[in-house]
């Protein structure tokens, strides 16, 4: 079965049937195969009484999560939706609703919120239930589930039961996803779900960082079981949902009911049922954690792009105006910026006054460290070394996908007086998706919303009895390159005056052709070389020394600690007011924005394990791997170092409203990637917020609306394009093909600058013309406003630094095409910056130089015009090239949301939107 060739994105399935699967062979296997899904999964039960939760939302909780609840499918079903297009009941319903708000937002109402989003309220009424099981036939625990969307409700009476129905739910709804992503975190994904290029990329990416042994995972559990009170409970906790899982192993594989790509894949046959699903065990889970905190939660590296890019410029420029070049465009705390924290300084990873133990390589010496050998078969065609290639510069970037976005209002600026929420994390678009909703009610566990599939014992993102809360990704920089000098060989190297041995850590994988992934036979092994200070990922020479250089992340072999926050969320004994929110998402080593509210309060707070830093270091580039440059009090067995205090980290009560969207988090703080400067997809949030909240009154139904019209937004049209058109109408266009495109572009900025049908399901853009010019225009534009001052070889490292476009239709960047997500990375501060300085306006924090037309409005003109002339005569066909989905020209298609296939069930397009693929919608009436 193919998974993705980069983390989130580009997950399929094969797009045709094989041809023994064709025709009337179908209709045969699903009859010799309809008659298992008849049996019972559980035994039904009259229910278990637990004590009553009192809902402080008063029905003003609604969430969203497509496509559907439903994520496992019976091989019957799978060939039901390949054949036919049927789909699994609730494996689709809440894509459309989510759809729907793109087209009919305008018109949204408190009351017809719950249109386009769900009901979050806790439990179902009597007549919604659609079934309640006891899991196994447990008697302390019951898993209900709802006619609409058939999300489960776990009630147990003891803490064990509870765990045990969350882990058998987990299974029911996502056993295919979270199989694949236990083997995705091993390095295992070819073996089991086969050798397609796409497979061989993902499992590379992730086990570049995080080469575990089997030892490495359980030591990650056996730390936070020794983590007092807590620690044993999560451990309990964690042990009781892995039961519950296997006990759905079990019944599913008796009952001929499990998922159909165990089949398709090899590891189950249809006839005999011959072939096992392995059971779950703890170290699952920590291999779980470790995929999904590379995805969302570490920022930094990048450490050795910089340094190039750095040398790029001083070797232009000279040392002195080569590093002021760097630094404006690094833009490490611009002050147009757009902050969440809108008061306050919280220094961290900044510029040193004199920067100390710098381990610069010399020019043209860095190499990659090779990840992939002995090649056989499949595994030594150029599509699998090119996805090799992708896969490792995914790694070691630091343009992680920020995604997520988040809308706070306090209650002074509301209708009603209470503050209103509408956030959610931005975590692509799957099939089935990586998150999954539950509501669990039991002994010191009271909450309902999103968690990973596998990770799903707590509610991780979501709502407790009188509070809810969310995330996006942070990004600030928790990883560190070090240059460790080498000794006697390369693969010896001083650690602390002593000449030492790395570690070499190998995963072996062979595949073979299945019904779902035909790849043919092939193997290679993945070879990391471990060191004190983290894997090798470069090897290069600092002043003519052989080094490697090594990334070391502060998160590095302790994924699973952040089990005790999450748990402290879900407890409502410990969490009740802004600051014990705060103290719970303390313990959380992920980088992550947090976001809370209650009836009276709103809170922000900024997670992760910030090392603290020898002085001098700078974080922005590879330092010596020396005592004097370690992070303070490193122990090197356990990866432990002393942390920035909580104080340090950015955080806040009750601002008049908060806005993120991976913008910089405040003042003086520092992320790792680049881009955030002037103009962020986080200014489309700010603005809408701050003019809700300057007129008052705001309403749920007025914030989602704020959202979603953001969601909608071109960010180069709205904050970029008018200041171009005041230069290329500085004069009067005269050129016709120039001024039919500038009357164009004009009426669509007019217009408002969306990406945006014509109407509900007419597949067609309004502008389109328009949007068509100026994706052509944009890379264009940016290469002949920058390229001839900084030239090739400085303009080729910063857009390895920074992509220069990010578009909904762009395959390139850290997202991928069909993928939502967009206008994160790109270079619209540059061009902002560049154009307002050559119109004479005033620049804070500007670029060192001016750059379009060499400084000169008319010669600045005269370039944009010139391409501008040039992407107008692009066609449609040239501007969206199609790809698998879509064919050449199709604009709208380009741009739609894929629901990318992990498993065999598919499902149709939805037209654009940039907003978070789980969302609460959250007003509380009352507090306990």
């Amino acid at each position: 079965m193919r998974i993705p060739r980069t983390a989130r994105d580009r997950l399929r399935t094969p797009r045709r049937l094989p041809g023994f699967l064709k025709s009337a062979s179908v209709c045969v296997l699903i009859a010799g195969l309809l008659s298992p899904l008849s049996q019972a999964v559980a035994a039904e039960t009259a229910g278990v009484e637990a004590a009553a939760v009192t809902d402080h939302c008063g029905s003003q909780c609604s969430d969203v999560l497509p496509p559907g609840q439903n994520g496992n499918a019976t091989l019957a079903q799978i060939l039901l939706n390949q054949a036919f297009g049927t789909q699994p009941a609730h494996a689709e319903d809440q894509l459309g609703p989510y759809a729907n708000l793109a087209t009919g937002y305008s018109g949204l109402t408190n009351s017809t919120i719950n249109t386009f989003f769900n009901d979050a309220s806790f439990g179902v009424p009597a007549d919604q239930v659609a079934s309640t099981v006891s899991p196994a036939g447990r008697s302390d625990v019951k898993i209900v589930r709802d006619k609409k969307t058939g999300v489960p409700h776990i009630t147990g009476t003891t803490r064990y039961g509870t765990e045990f129905g969350a882990g058998y739910a987990a299974a029911e709804d996502r056993l295919w996803l979270m199989d694949v992503f236990r083997h995705v975190g091993r390095g295992q994904l070819t073996p089991f779900a086969g050798g397609a290029a796409s497979n061989q990329g993902l499992e590379q990416q992730f086990w570049r960082s995080a080469p575990y042994t089997e030892a490495d995972l359980q030591a990650q559990i056996d730390s936070t079981a020794a983590n007092g009170e807590r620690g044993q409970q999560a451990l309990a906790d964690a042990n009781a949902y892995v039961a519950g899982i296997n006990a759905y192993i079990d019944a599913s594989d008796s009952g001929r009911y499990f998922p159909g790509e165990y089949v398709l894949t090899g590891h189950k046959d249809s006839i005999t049922n011959a072939g096992t699903i392995a059971h779950f065990k703890l170290t699952d889970l920590v291999a779980l954690a470790s995929v999904i905190g590379a995805l969302f939660g570490s920022g930094g590296g990048g450490e050795v792009n910089n340094a190039i890019s750095l040398l790029a410029a001083q070797e232009k420029y000279g040392v002195t105006e080569g590093t002021e070049v760097w630094e404006s465009f690094r833009e490490r705390n611009d002050p147009e910026a757009v902050l969440t924290v809108q008061d306050g300084s919280f220094p961290y990873a900044g510029k040193p006054a004199d920067a100390q133990g710098t381990a610069m390589p010399d020019a043209g010496s860095v190499t990659e460290e090779q990840l992939v050998y002995d090649r056989t078969g499949s595994a030594a065609t150029s599509t699998a070394t090119s996805s090799s290639t992708e896969a490792t510069a995914t790694a070691l970037s630091s343009a992680r996908r920020g995604m997520s976005n988040a809308l706070v209002v306090g209650g002074e600026h509301t209708a009603s007086g209470h503050p209103i929420a509408v956030f959610g994390p931005q975590t692509g678009y799957f099939a089935p998706q990586l998150l999954m909703l539950q509501e669990i009610q039991g002994p010191g566990l009271s909450a309902r919303g999103a968690s990973f599939a596998g990770l799903s014992m707590y509610v991780e993102l979501g709502r407790g009895q009188d509070y809810s809360w969310s995330a996006t990704t942070s990004g600030q920089d928790i990883i560190d390159t070090y240059a460790v000098e080498l000794c006697q060989d390369d693969y010896h190297y001083l650690y602390r005056g002593t000449c030492t041995a790395m570690e070499q850590i190998e995963q072996k994988n062979a595949w073979k052709p299945t019904v779902a992934d035909g790849t043919a036979v092939g193997s290679y092994t993945m070879r990391v070389w471990r060191t004190k200070y983290g894997p090798v990922q470069y090897r290069a020479t600092v002043d003519g020394k052989k080094v490697a250089y090594t990334t070391l992340r502060s998160s590095y072999l302790h994924e699973a600690d952040s089990i005790i926050g999450f748990q402290m969320l879900n407890d409502p004994d410990y969490v009740n007011s802004p600051q014990t929110f705060q103290s719970a998402v303390q313990h959380i080593n992920y980088t992550f924005n947090w976001f809370y509210v209650d009836s009276e309060h709103t809170a922000y707070y900024n997670s992760g394990n910030n090392p603290v830093r020898a002085t001098g270091v700078d974080a922005e580039f590879p330092v010596w791997a020396q005592p004097a440059y370690e992070w303070k009090n490193w122990n090197a067995a356990t990866n432990t170092a002393t942390y920035t205090p909580a104080s340090a980290h950015p955080n806040s009560i009750d601002q008049d409203y908060y806005i993120s969207w991976n913008n910089k988090q405040a003042k003086d703080y520092s992320t790792a990637s680049w881009g955030d400067g002037s103009v962020h997809r986080g200014n489309l949030l700010e603005d809408r917020v701050k003019k809700l909240v300057t007129a008052g009154g705001v309403t749920r139904a007025s914030l989602t609306k704020a959202m979603a019209d953001a969601a909608l937004a071109d960010l180069r049209a709205e904050d970029v394009l008018p200041d171009l058109l005041k230069v290329v109408n500085s004069s009067t266009v005269t050129d016709a093909t120039a001024k039919a495109a500038v009357d164009k572009l004009s009426a669509w900025v007019t217009a408002g600058g969306k990406r945006t049908e014509t109407s509900a399901g007419s597949k067609t853009y309004a502008d389109a013309d328009a949007i068509r010019i100026l994706d052509a225009w944009w890379p264009l534009l940016v290469k002949a406003e920058f390229e001839p001052g900084l030239g090739s070889d400085l303009y080729g490292a910063f857009t390895a630094n920074l992509p220069i476009d990010e578009t909904p239709s762009a395959a390139h960047g850290p997202t991928g095409s069909h993928a939502g997500s967009s206008f994160q990375y790109g270079w619209w501060s540059y061009v902002d910056k560049d154009i307002r300085a050559v119109l004479g306006e005033t620049v804070q924090g500007p670029l060192a130089q001016k750059y379009c037309g060499g400084g000169s409005l008319s010669a600045c003109r005269d370039t944009l015009i010139s391409t501008l002339k040039e992407a107008a005569g692009r066609t449609a066909a040239q501007v969206y090239p199609g790809d698998e989905l879509c064919s050449a020209g199709d604009q709208w298609c380009a741009d739609s949301i894929n629901q990318r296939t992990l498993g065999g069930i598919k499902h149709y397009n939805i037209s654009w939107q940039n907003r978070p693929t789980y969302q609460q919608v959250v007003e509380f009436t009352s507090h306990r």
